[in-house]
Protein backbone atom coordinates (compact mmCIF):
# COMPACT_ATOMS: atom_id res chain seq x y z
CA UNK A 1 0.00 0.00 0.00
CA UNK A 2 1.33 2.85 -1.21
CA UNK A 3 0.95 6.53 0.85
CA UNK A 4 -1.57 7.56 -1.70
CA UNK A 5 -4.12 4.51 -0.74
CA UNK A 6 -3.85 4.92 2.88
CA UNK A 7 -7.30 6.53 4.25
CA UNK A 8 -7.39 10.45 5.04
CA UNK A 9 -7.65 11.00 8.67
CA UNK A 10 -8.30 14.69 8.41
CA UNK A 11 -8.64 17.72 5.95
CA UNK A 12 -5.33 19.21 6.89
CA UNK A 13 -3.90 15.91 5.78
CA UNK A 14 -4.92 15.55 2.35
CA UNK A 15 -1.48 15.99 -0.47
CA UNK A 16 -2.09 19.36 -1.93
CA UNK A 17 -3.80 21.38 1.21
CA UNK A 18 -7.19 21.34 2.87
CA UNK A 19 -10.38 21.06 0.70
CA UNK A 20 -11.18 24.97 0.15
CA UNK A 21 -14.32 25.84 2.44
CA UNK A 22 -13.94 22.40 4.55
CA UNK A 23 -14.03 22.51 8.31
CA UNK A 24 -13.38 20.15 11.32
CA UNK A 25 -17.75 19.38 11.58
CA UNK A 26 -18.63 16.39 13.31
CA UNK A 27 -20.46 15.42 9.52
CA UNK A 28 -17.12 14.08 8.80
CA UNK A 29 -13.13 14.67 8.40
CA UNK A 30 -13.99 16.34 5.17
CA UNK A 31 -16.81 19.10 6.75
CA UNK A 32 -20.45 19.11 5.76
CA UNK A 33 -21.52 17.04 2.58
CA UNK A 34 -23.16 20.66 1.45
CA UNK A 35 -19.85 21.96 1.08
CA UNK A 36 -18.99 18.41 -1.20
CA UNK A 37 -21.78 17.96 -3.12
CA UNK A 38 -24.69 19.98 -5.31
CA UNK A 39 -27.66 18.22 -3.85
CA UNK A 40 -29.87 19.81 -1.42
CA UNK A 41 -32.68 19.40 0.79
CA UNK A 42 -34.31 15.35 0.42
CA UNK A 43 -32.32 14.75 -2.47
CA UNK A 44 -28.95 14.69 -0.64
CA UNK A 45 -29.46 11.27 0.60
CA UNK A 46 -25.43 10.73 2.15
CA UNK A 47 -24.36 12.71 4.69
CA UNK A 48 -20.37 12.18 5.68
CA UNK A 49 -17.67 11.54 3.72
CA UNK A 50 -15.22 9.31 5.82
CA UNK A 51 -12.29 8.70 4.06
CA UNK A 52 -10.97 9.88 0.64
CA UNK A 53 -7.72 8.59 -1.85
CA UNK A 54 -7.22 9.17 -5.42
CA UNK A 55 -8.95 6.05 -5.73
CA UNK A 56 -11.26 5.55 -3.31
CA UNK A 57 -14.15 7.18 -0.88
CA UNK A 58 -15.99 5.76 1.76
CA UNK A 59 -19.28 7.63 3.20
CA UNK A 60 -22.10 7.08 5.38
CA UNK A 61 -25.71 7.76 4.94
CA UNK A 62 -28.37 6.98 7.81
CA UNK A 63 -32.22 5.36 6.72
CA UNK A 64 -34.78 7.93 8.31
CA UNK A 65 -38.08 6.74 9.08
CA UNK A 66 -39.76 9.79 8.44
CA UNK A 67 -37.79 10.12 4.71
CA UNK A 68 -40.16 10.51 1.36
CA UNK A 69 -38.89 7.16 -0.08
CA UNK A 70 -39.80 4.94 3.61
CA UNK A 71 -41.90 2.25 3.46
CA UNK A 72 -44.20 1.26 6.17
CA UNK A 73 -41.74 0.08 8.42
CA UNK A 74 -39.55 2.90 7.74
CA UNK A 75 -37.03 1.18 5.84
CA UNK A 76 -35.48 2.56 2.34
CA UNK A 77 -35.65 0.57 -0.87
CA UNK A 78 -32.82 -1.35 -1.93
CA UNK A 79 -33.06 0.40 -5.44
CA UNK A 80 -32.42 4.27 -3.85
CA UNK A 81 -28.68 2.51 -3.33
CA UNK A 82 -27.79 3.09 -7.12
CA UNK A 83 -27.95 6.90 -5.82
CA UNK A 84 -26.29 6.89 -2.77
CA UNK A 85 -23.19 4.70 -4.88
CA UNK A 86 -23.82 8.04 -7.27
CA UNK A 87 -23.37 10.53 -4.29
CA UNK A 88 -20.23 8.28 -3.66
CA UNK A 89 -18.32 8.83 -6.58
CA UNK A 90 -19.48 12.67 -6.93
CA UNK A 91 -18.02 13.34 -3.75
CA UNK A 92 -14.94 11.24 -4.64
CA UNK A 93 -14.41 13.21 -7.80
CA UNK A 94 -15.50 16.62 -6.27
CA UNK A 95 -12.63 16.16 -3.54
CA UNK A 96 -10.04 15.03 -5.98
CA UNK A 97 -11.18 18.57 -8.19
CA UNK A 98 -10.68 20.43 -5.18
CA UNK A 99 -7.69 19.22 -4.04
CA UNK A 100 -5.80 19.70 -7.15
CA UNK A 101 -7.16 23.65 -6.87
CA UNK A 102 -10.48 23.36 -8.66
CA UNK A 103 -13.87 22.77 -8.32
CA UNK A 104 -16.49 20.06 -8.30
CA UNK A 105 -18.16 19.69 -11.56
CA UNK A 106 -21.83 18.35 -12.69
CA UNK A 107 -21.73 14.82 -14.24
CA UNK A 108 -23.98 12.42 -14.62
CA UNK A 109 -25.19 8.93 -13.92
CA UNK A 110 -24.46 6.67 -17.37
CA UNK A 111 -25.37 3.98 -15.72
CA UNK A 112 -24.95 -0.13 -14.36
CA UNK A 113 -25.07 -3.57 -15.89
CA UNK A 114 -24.50 -5.34 -13.15
CA UNK A 115 -26.31 -3.49 -9.69
CA UNK A 116 -26.96 -6.42 -6.75
CA UNK A 117 -29.46 -5.66 -4.54
CA UNK A 118 -28.64 -8.47 -1.89
CA UNK A 119 -30.88 -7.22 0.76
CA UNK A 120 -34.55 -5.28 -0.41
CA UNK A 121 -34.69 -3.04 1.77
CA UNK A 122 -32.16 -1.32 4.29
CA UNK A 123 -33.69 -0.76 7.95
CA UNK A 124 -34.88 2.19 9.53
CA UNK A 125 -32.18 3.65 11.59
CA UNK A 126 -29.34 1.81 9.76
CA UNK A 127 -25.90 3.72 9.48
CA UNK A 128 -25.10 2.57 5.67
CA UNK A 129 -21.21 2.55 4.59
CA UNK A 130 -21.26 3.37 0.78
CA UNK A 131 -17.87 2.80 -0.72
CA UNK A 132 -16.49 4.01 -4.69
CA UNK A 133 -13.21 2.59 -5.98
CA UNK A 134 -12.26 4.13 -9.25
CA UNK A 135 -11.77 1.15 -12.03
CA UNK A 136 -11.02 3.81 -14.64
CA UNK A 137 -10.82 7.81 -15.59
CA UNK A 138 -10.65 8.61 -18.91
CA UNK A 139 -9.05 12.47 -20.43
CA UNK A 140 -12.76 13.03 -21.91
CA UNK A 141 -14.29 12.29 -18.68
CA UNK A 142 -15.72 8.50 -18.71
CA UNK A 143 -15.45 6.94 -15.93
CA UNK A 144 -15.99 3.38 -13.82
CA UNK A 145 -16.49 2.97 -10.18
CA UNK A 146 -16.99 -0.26 -7.96
CA UNK A 147 -19.35 0.25 -5.11
CA UNK A 148 -20.55 -1.42 -2.75
CA UNK A 149 -23.07 -0.45 0.44
CA UNK A 150 -22.29 -2.58 3.89
CA UNK A 151 -24.38 -2.15 7.21
CA UNK A 152 -22.66 -3.52 10.58
CA UNK A 153 -19.85 -5.44 8.19
CA UNK A 154 -23.31 -7.59 6.22
CA UNK A 155 -22.98 -7.02 2.20
CA UNK A 156 -26.53 -4.66 1.24
CA UNK A 157 -25.59 -3.94 -2.28
CA UNK A 158 -22.74 -3.70 -5.37
CA UNK A 159 -22.26 -2.39 -8.36
CA UNK A 160 -20.20 -1.37 -11.21
CA UNK A 161 -21.52 2.18 -11.68
CA UNK A 162 -20.33 4.40 -15.07
CA UNK A 163 -20.21 8.09 -15.04
CA UNK A 164 -19.67 10.60 -17.50
CA UNK A 165 -18.28 14.23 -16.21
CA UNK A 166 -18.52 16.89 -19.84
CA UNK A 167 -16.11 19.56 -20.05
CA UNK A 168 -19.12 21.89 -20.77
CA UNK A 169 -22.08 20.44 -18.93
CA UNK A 170 -24.54 22.80 -20.35
CA UNK A 171 -23.80 21.75 -24.30
CA UNK A 172 -24.01 18.26 -22.76
CA UNK A 173 -27.42 18.73 -21.40
CA UNK A 174 -28.44 20.95 -24.67
CA UNK A 175 -27.42 18.23 -27.21
CA UNK A 176 -29.07 15.51 -25.27
CA UNK A 177 -32.38 17.24 -24.77
CA UNK A 178 -32.23 18.29 -28.49
CA UNK A 179 -32.19 14.49 -30.39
Amino acid sequence: MDAMDIPIPSIHAMPGGPVPGATSDPAGPFGPIETILPHRGTMLLVDAVLTCTDKTLTASAHVESGAWYADADGAMPAWIGIELMAQAIAAHVALLAMRAGGRARPGVLLGSRSYHALVPTYPAGARLTIEAEELLRSEEGHGAYECTIDHDGVRYAEAVIKVFQPTDFQSFIEGSLST
